[in-house]
């Protein structure tokens, strides 16, 4: 596998599936061409690689050889701390590590830039995301709702956008 900075040329492959990759949950409108642009430095793609492709591998059934991607920047306000705002894995490619191995690039990136927190959300109907995060050692930060356990804020990307914070000392 080969992992590299994400380019501009990434923008439409990425955005074309991710709302495949999230089950059919409609996200790409979330992720737009801007972060392509401007946060290339802190943000990676995973792209398999020709050589090891197997028949039986499921980024045969796709054109591009993109497998997990993560969008992440530093904050201009708080510069003690970076944000992670989009990450995806290729549903065929789940359970080997590459969520985590983004994660680890991220923080090791933004170390550099002396970031000592990070931050994400994911929304309330995204277990997999929660657990995923609590398993990286994400504290799910207070908010103003409590459901399942886990709390949330009810507006955060608008009126009835709700979304759990994650914070992480690095």
């Amino acid at each position: 596998m080969n992992i590299r900075h994400v380019q501009l040329d990434d923008y439409l492959p990425i955005v074309t599936v991710m709302d495949d990759w999230w089950g059919g949950r409609r996200v790409s409108h979330l992720l737009p061409r801007l972060f392509f642009e401007h946060f290339r430095n802190t943000s990676f793609v995973i792209e398999q690689d020709d050589k090891i492709i197997r028949q039986d591998d499921p980024i045969t059934q796709q054109d591009d050889p993109i497998i997990a991607f993560l969008v992440g920047f530093l904050s201009q306000s708080q510069p003690d701390e970076a944000y992670i705002h989009f990450v995806g894995v290729h549903p065929g490619y789940r359970d080997r590590r590459l969520g985590k191995t983004l994660y680890e690039l991220f923080f090791k990136t933004v170390r550099q830039h002396n970031c000592t927190i990070v931050r994400c959300i994911t929304s309330p109907v995204n277990t997999g995301s929660i657990a995923f995060h609590t398993r990286l050692g994400f504290q799910i930060e207070p908010q103003d709702t409590q459901a399942n356990g886990v709390s949330y804020n009810t507006d955060h990307d608008g009126l009835g956008e709700p979304r759990v914070h994650f914070v992480k000392h690095i």
